[in-house]
């Protein structure tokens, strides 16, 4: 069984030539990649030095790494960690038995669960991890206790029909809910976490975290339509309804309408709340009959999977 370690990298000189180096010595078996997102500092030369083979991708952000590096490298499992050294090489091997051996599809190394809240000096980033994993698992109805961590492993099929979208940090919310939409086997593993020793985290708390949050509303609209749509929709006709009985309630007593653009404003809300309804419905018609073709993709996957065996 072929393992493949995928390290994104963005002037991570000081601590990449370590970060190979334990995985080298943990996972002796495994292809160590390194892909270099347009550094400024050596962080190629250390990668080339600690015996990693080194890549490049063009295109600035960790998404359009995840998405070359997806496309490029070819393994039974894969393994995916940050260049900074925050997370233990020791944990891997859990990860890949997780894939390997218990058929899971991506195994999620937790730091939530672990050190990250004493580790990580910068608040808002604790809260905003509570709020990502709070507002997925409301979403999605599930318990998965870490969203947003960059240490995970990953079975070929789940990296070889995944659709990256995102360009940026959003990529780890991204495969989290395609992995609950499409019914991949998840797995949480606790791992140990520790604070950066040098330079801060390259994920900006204000700038990033807006794009990750609209990114969860992206996807939720997306993959749960009927849901997203049918709540505006509700929230819509009642506000018309509640706009409207004042009104008729005059009309009865009186025979009068004397308050016309409250009316054609309730008018207004209530045909807008049925559209919005209708095109959830139109949506979730669209979806379901998606996740049949993607269900025909897994099994043809599987097929040709057989087939080179």
């Amino acid at each position: 069984m072929k393992v493949a370690v995928l390290i994104p990298c963005f002037n991570e000189e000081h601590a990449i030539a370590q970060v190979v180096k334990d995985f080298k010595e943990v996972l002796p078996d495994a292809s160590i990649y390194v892909y270099d997102n347009n550094s400024t500092d050596r962080t190629v030369e250390r990668a080339v030095e600690a015996g990693a083979v080194v890549r490049r991708e063009p295109l600035q952000g960790k998404g359009n790494v995840v998405r070359r590096m997806f496309r490029e490298i070819h393994a039974d499992c894969y393994v995916m960690v940050d260049g900074d050294g925050t997370y233990d090489p020791a944990d891997a091997p859990a990860l890949v038995n997780a894939v390997l051996e218990e058929q899971v599809d991506m195994a999620i190394g937790d730091r939530l669960s672990t050190t990250y809240f004493q580790e990580n000096k910068r608040p808002f980033h604790n809260m905003g991890n509570r709020l990502v994993r709070n507002l997925i698992n409301r979403f999605w109805n599930t318990d998965i206790r870490d969203i947003m961590t960059g240490y995970r492993a990953f079975s070929r099929r789940f990296v070889k029909l995944f659709p990256v979208m995102s360009p940026h940090f959003e990529i780890e919310t991204e495969m989290t809910v395609h992995a609950l939409d499409k019914r991949f086997v998840i797995k949480t593993l606790p791992t140990r976490y520790a604070d950066r020793t040098v330079g801060e985290s390259k994920l900006n708390t204000y700038k990033d975290g807006f794009k990750i949050l609209r990114t969860i509303f992206s996807l939720f609209e997306e993959y749960r339509p009927m849901l997203f749509f049918g709540v505006i929709s509700a929230l819509l006709i009642l506000i018309a309804v509640l706009l409207f009985i004042p009104i008729l309630v005059e009309f009865f007593r009186t025979g009068l309408v004397p308050r016309f653009p409250t009316l054609f404003c309730a008018g207004f809300l209530a045909v807008i709340g049925g559209m919005s309804f209708f095109t959830g419905v139109c949506l979730d018609v669209i979806i379901r009959k998606d996740k049949k073709n993607y269900e025909l993709k897994l099994v043809d996957f599987q097929k040709d999977e057989e087939k080179s065996c």
